[in-house]
């Protein structure tokens, strides 16, 4: 019997991702109708097992982030941890061009998809990191994210948010929804969701908690 389902979301993932928003996503978005699936660079391997930080979970993913047809997808998270510093490297790097690993090309995408169809990308905590291995990808674009990363994202010409002295829980900039780490991480699924069905109607950015 097949259950019928909203629609995926996919979930960019590697090595050392944050475990609670691991456990948090695939608990909260089926309750709400949702896969999800999850996406990595598999170096030419049909599969590939990655552990979160505190190596007590682990996940298998099945799905080559260059195989990805953005169109089956409702949205795209990157989740947290140090998952997505891993995924920006690059085998063979030059001078003066632009970062090539699969999941930057990935980012590209789909970034021009957010931009022009409609896509929702969610990010969380570090999981900025891998937007900024293209500065292209962020100039211009207001975010919040993990006080440590900051420096990181306003080189790469970001802009960052603030609420006195630190940046909100979770900020909502067109289709780019922000959040800070994973203690806001039940706003920022609901905000990732409210999105994704446009259930709120936002014409300026938006700031939670």
């Amino acid at each position: 019997m097949t259950t019928q389902t909203k629609g995926k979301i996919g979930v960019l993932i590697e090595e050392h991702f944050d475990e609670s928003e691991y456990q948090r996503f695939n608990i909260f978005f089926p309750e709400h109708g949702y896969e999800v699936e999850y996406i990595s660079n598999l170096w030419n391997q049909e599969k590939l097992i990655f552990k979160g930080n505190d190596h007590t979970a682990e996940v298998t993913v099945t799905v080559d982030v260059n195989n990805i047809n953005l169109a089956d997808y409702k949205g795209i998270l990157l989740i947290g941890g140090y998952a997505m510093d891993r995924l920006r490297y690059q085998v063979h790097p030059k001078p003066g061009q632009p970062n090539q690993s699969p999941a930057v090309e990935f980012l590209r995408k789909a970034v021009k998809a957010m931009d022009t169809d409609n896509l929702k990308i969610g990010t969380i905590c570090h999981s900025l990191w891998l937007f900024c291995a293209d500065p292209k990808l962020i100039k211009g674009r207001k975010v919040t994210c993990a006080h440590n990363i900051i420096c990181d994202v306003e080189n790469a010409g970001g802009i960052v948010v603030y609420e006195g002295n630190q940046t909100p829980g979770v900020y909502i900039d067109g289709n780019l929804i922000s959040s800070q780490h994973p203690g806001v991480v039940e706003e920022f699924m609901q905000a990732f969701l409210e999105k994704i069905e446009n259930k709120k109607q936002l014409t300026t950015p938006a700031i939670v908690g």
